[in-house]
């Protein structure tokens, strides 16, 4: 296989591990005004991610380090026609951070409700926006012969763009809720199940619309018309999402949540296998379309990255699998005490 086509799976793995991770801080951050009742509700909601969230970022760092890097052209253009939901995004980032830092500095009521709005809008609307651009990027964008984007904000917000948006920020309020299944107890963990149970049946219908929608919006099907295996990944994708449905019901949380987690992961891969070897398409003219080929580093470039990523990665994934399961016991009152506590 060639270089730029494992960079190419690369690079859509290292975004499905992002919204795989990050996703359930997103999702925790969207209920935390509607099943956060109390304050202690709310810190111990902020606490369920605190030990987390920003090592869950690192996957956006990375995703974008590599885009950056195996394929340049691609990361100008990006920046270039996704310029302003990018930056959005990226206040909405810092927002979160400061929010989740500055909210129990002050024991003020209206302190703690600034914060607590900074939480709801950093978290709700990076996961609205990022389903948004990679529905846009599925779909193809006016970019024309050197790069340059034909449109605005408002090309973005077309229906199928939209569709993605609120596909991805239900299936991240899915996801943080079944997080506060397995770190929280008492009525706050009710109310997580509570809303694990309504979100499901509308992440499956927004699911199969999505689907649908990408086959007469897109091409994304073209590769799975052609090599039909392909469909294994839609199939998984499903048979994930009534895993999700199955383990909830049989209140096995942390079952629940991995089910969840392998939804994202397979729902992305269904847009990056469709895509191949398109990595920015352009709807103006296929050959204004950046691909894995035509946009790659030199394979030097691509040579010695790749044996960073085969030494580093593992060791990445190994920290982050033994922080997943030292925190992901119950958040207890006491707990909340504690001076590192949120």
């Amino acid at each position: 296989m060639e270089l730029q086509a494992i960079w190419f799976f690369l690079w859509g793995l290292l975004w499905a591990v992002f919204f795989m991770t990050d996703g359930f801080d997103f999702g925790v951050g969207t209920i935390y005004p509607f099943i956060g009742k109390t304050d202690t509700d709310k810190k111990t909601m902020i606490s369920a991610i605190g030990p987390l969230w920003d090592g869950n970022e690192v996957w956006l760092i990375t995703a974008g380090g590599v885009t950056f890097a195996a394929f340049p052209a691609v990361y100008a253009t990006m920046f270039s026609a996704l310029y302003t939901p990018l930056m959005l995004i990226l206040f909405a980032l810092i927002i979160r951070g400061v929010s989740i830092e500055f909210r129990s500095q002050i024991e003020s009521p209206g302190w703690k409700k600034i914060w607590d709005a900074c939480f709801f809008i950093g978290s709700a609307a990076p996961a609205l926006l990022f389903g948004v651009a990679f529905a846009n990027i599925f779909q193809g964008l006016p970019i024309d012969g050197d790069g340059i984007f034909h449109g605005n904000l408002l090309t973005l917000l077309n229906p199928y763009g939209l569709l993605g948006g609120v596909l991805f920020l239900c299936l991240f309020i899915q996801h943080g809720a079944l997080w506060l299944c397995i770190r929280t107890e008492g009525d706050l963990q009710a109310r997580a199940i509570n809303v694990s149970g309504k979100s499901w049946p509308v992440v499956l219908v927004l699911t199969l619309v999505f689907v649908v929608s990408s086959y007469f919006a897109t091409d994304l099907f073209k590769n799975y018309f052609a090599q039909p295996l392909l469909f294994i990944v839609i199939i998984a994708a499903v048979v994930s999402l009534l895993g999700v449905r199955f383990y909830l019901k049989k209140q096995s949380f942390f079952m629940a949540w991995g089910a969840s987690s392998l939804t994202i992961v397979l729902a992305t891969f269904f847009g990056v296998i469709g895509l191949f070897p398109t990595l920015f398409g352009s709807n103006m003219n296929p050959e204004y379309s950046l691909t894995a080929y035509n946009s790659s580093s030199s394979p030097l470039t691509l040579k010695i990255m790749l044996g960073v990523v085969i030494c580093f990665i593992p060791l990445v994934i190994a920290y982050q699998a033994w922080a997943y399961k030292v925190f992901s016991v119950k958040v207890k009152e006491e707990d909340l005490h504690h001076g590192e506590s949120y």
